[in-house]
């Protein structure tokens, strides 16, 4: 068995600095690491920035490619052949080699029309939206668990005819029925076109056939072979599916669950969990937002990432409650300390320390109360019992100060149940 492998975790509603992080642990491994990406697809908007300043927002890849660590999309993960293109020119653009790509035959696929669906259904939603990117990722989770029209990077194999077939399907058999589960009893003159258009069903399949080239397909046995695997996780965990406040979630285990269940089959008996927040609380999209401030809470807050749009909105700020956080966490903490042939231990993470100035507020027992930035992390650190701390004081690995605080044979089967 390996013995150690890391994951990192985004703590609230995403945007936490999971990227950063990816990135940190990677580096030292260099192209002898591998990325696992274990949950959501190609959603997901995690910034590195390089100690030479170029930056890139990963969204298919994982956050160590230009570290040059390999990418590893599990079963897990919902596979984007044309936003995986549309990723990689603009990598190679950038000048990035790009490392291999495995990918587990059994990972959902999403189609145009996922992408169609999710987009009709958000806009008919009006006022009353659940906060989707706009991407297609809860509808396929929905269209795959009907076998008659399920696609996986598995049958992407079986070629371009058979790909045809299945799409011819979808789009006249599961869309229509789809629309009227929905209560959608018609498509604008836009989205008819689109559905109708057979050019578009063709550049699609031309961007499937691209993206099965492109990548190798494996199962989690790959990840034996490099010397540092570090699973980065998706969203946060506020918005994972079981725990999240429904129907503000995403369709996807966000905390530690599916990392695990990948970790057992590559017979990894370690986990370095990284919790990961912010020094202060965000939300991009709809949903509760406990504590919503008017804007942004300290003038030298810089977001290049989470720009305004369509679905979404504009990001939106509170002040961190460490108890929320600290339930939070342990909860998840909790799936670790249950499974069983796999140890854990808990570290924690937090960014933008640089960003918010001589003082920080924060949220504790429902009092507000402010901190030297360093002191709020610690505390944190403090709450969690925390193996290691790692400050973030900007956006690239170079910024992160690591500190020790507990014994690394500290591990979840010695963690208290009750206290979650």
């Amino acid at each position: 068995m390996r013995h150690t492998a890391k994951a990192v975790i985004g703590a609230n509603y995403g945007d936490e600095g999971k990227g950063l992080m990816t990135d940190y642990h990677i580096a030292p491994a260099g192209k002898d690491g591998i990325v696992v990406r274990f949950n959501g697809g190609a959603q997901a908007g995690h910034t590195v920035t390089t100690p030479g300043g170029l930056r890139h927002v990963f969204s298919h890849f994982g956050s160590g490619t230009m570290a040059g660590a390999a990418t590893y999309l599990s079963r897990h993960f919902v596979c984007h052949p044309s936003l995986f293109l549309k990723e990689a020119d603009v990598l190679a653009a950038a000048g990035v080699a790009l490392p291999p790509v495995f990918v587990d035959e059994r990972a959902p696929v999403s189609t145009l029309y996922d992408i169609l669906l999710n987009q009709v259904v958000e806009r008919h939603r009006g006022a009353g939206r659940h906060g989707s990117c706009g991407m297609g990722f809860g509808e396929t989770i929905e269209r795959n668990l009907d076998p008659a029209f399920a696609l996986s990077v598995g049958d992407l194999r079986q070629g371009s005819g058979y790909l045809l077939n299945r799409l011819a399907a979808i789009r006249a058999d599961y869309v229509p029925r789809r629309l009227a589960a929905l209560g959608i009893p018609m498509l604008d003159s836009q989205a008819a076109e689109w559905l109708a258009s057979d050019e578009a069903l063709q550049r699609y399949v031309h961007a499937a056939m691209t993206f099965r080239r492109a990548t190798q397909c494996a199962r989690p046995e790959v990840l034996k072979d490099s010397a540092q695997v570090v699973f980065e996780g998706a969203q946060g965990l506020l918005l994972d599916q079981d725990r999240g406040a429904f129907p503000y979630v995403t369709r996807s285990h966000t905390g530690i669950r599916n990392a695990l269940d990948v970790a057992g089959e590559a017979g990894i008996g370690t986990l370095d969990i990284t919790y990961v927040t912010r020094a202060y609380l965000t939300r991009h999209g709809a949903g509760p937002l406990a504590g919503e401030l008017p804007g942004k809470p300290y003038p030298g807050i810089e977001d290049r990432t989470n720009v305004p749009n369509e679905f979404q909105g504009r990001l939106r700020f509170a002040h961190l409650d460490l108890d929320v956080l600290e339930r939070t966490i342990r909860a998840d903490f909790a799936d670790a300390a249950a499974c069983p042939g796999i140890a854990a231990t808990l570290s924690l993470a937090v960014g933008c320390l640089d960003q918010v100035g001589p003082a920080v507020t924060y949220v504790e027992d429902g009092e507000a109360k402010t901190a030297a930035p360093a002191a709020l992390a610690d505390r944190l650190a403090g709450r969690l019992d925390a193996r290691a701390l790692y400050a973030a004081w900007g956006p690239c690995r170079e910024t992160v100060a690591k500190s020790v605080l507990a014994s690394p044979d500290a591990t979840a089967a010695s963690a208290d149940p009750a206290i979650v």
